[in-house]
């Protein structure tokens, strides 16, 4: 039987009432500031199985665990790194996931059948006040039918979970717009698995730092992935995506003379003005980080065949977006 599925402003009330749902082993979507996510108590393993079920997500896919508070950590770990007490005075809360190993209390379906856990402190107060009520760690990935493109608004939620979840708790428009940077310590090194908000540069103050391969390439077929983005396509609307790695003129003059024989085709340019085929999305990779899932949704809501997505540049945020890019077009970049 499905649910009649409410979507609520965040308030004191709605977030108690989030709380409730979830002590009762319920799924709820939450906003975070990098994509609403689907939550469920993290140490339950009937409630994470939801999860799964709601989302069609595969059950290798590790999930990342929300927490409000460092006293929330310690029970969920074996140890925590010296370097990662740093990175968490820093960035916590905000857009990193640290990768530890991981304590008994952790379910195994919740690590993704792995020996460690992956955890972040968000720095939204919706979410941090539903934790908080909750008194629980909540695992909570995207809020969207697996593959879709990520959530940033509680409308998209709307979309992809009326009927599946009973409560949606709209906090408005993410503020980042991708998932957050995943990282776990290698050799000595900060090892990056997913970019995110917090970039290699900034990472790069507190150690040295090295971006895994699976970032900007596809890993085996079989390789068992420590992170939730790493494996699996991911982010995609229903037209087939490609990166176009050309810029400026060069990028609309190639969009234009495809155009001409593709009806259906829509275009995504740095800095291009809505014209046509051509959507705007954005000149810095902040701005696309921001508008690039929305906008890969409107292309399902056009009725695009086709995008075409100007390369965004691979480094500081920009990596980011061209991580979820490669995604979103199953590695198929064009050069012009």
């Amino acid at each position: 039987m499905g649910y009649d599925t409410r979507l609520l402003p965040y308030s004191r009330e709605s977030a108690a009432e989030a709380a409730d749902l979830l002590s009762r082993r319920q799924i709820v979507a939450i906003p975070t500031e990098t994509v609403y996510g689907l939550a469920a108590n993290a140490l339950d393993e009937w409630g994470v199985k939801n999860i799964f079920r709601a989302k069609g997500r595969p059950q290798d896919n590790p999930l990342i665990v929300h927490i409000a508070s460092m006293k929330m950590l310690t029970p969920l770990v074996k140890e925590i790194p010296d370097i990662a007490k740093e990175l968490a005075e820093r960035f916590w809360g905000g857009p990193l996931t640290m990768i530890f190993p991981k304590s008994d209390k952790v379910p195994s379906v919740t690590s993704g059948g792995l020996d460690t856990v992956a955890v972040r402190m968000p720095s939204s107060e919706a979410a941090l006040d539903i934790i908080r009520r909750c008194g629980f760690p909540l695992a909570a990935p995207s809020a969207n039918l697996s593959g879709k493109p990520s959530p940033t608004t509680a409308q998209h939620v709307f979309e992809d979970m009326n009927g599946k979840i009973p409560l949606i708790i709209d906090g408005g428009e993410c503020t980042v717009g991708v998932e957050s940077t995943v990282i776990c310590f290698k050799s000595g090194k900060i090892h990056i698995l997913r970019p995110g908000g917090v970039t290699a540069e900034m990472l790069s103050e507190f150690g040295e730092v090295e971006v895994d391969k699976a970032v900007t390439a596809q890993p085996d077929r079989d390789e068992r992935v420590l992170s939730p983005g790493m494996k699996y396509k991911h982010y995609s609307p229903k037209a087939d995506v490609y990166i176009i790695n050309a810029h400026g003129e060069k990028f609309v003059d190639y969009c234009t003379k495809r155009g001409r024989y593709e009806k259906k085709l829509l275009a995504l340019g740095a800095g291009v003005s809505e014209q046509g085929i051509f959507l705007d999305y954005g000149a810095t990779a902040e701005v696309q980080a921001q508008r690039l899932f929305s906008l890969l949704r409107r292309a399902d809501e056009l009725g695009a065949d086709t995008v075409l997505v100007e390369a965004p540049k691979q480094n500081g945020m920009g990596l980011a977006v061209y991580n979820r890019l490669l995604r979103a077009a199953a590695f198929r970049v064009i050069e012009v």
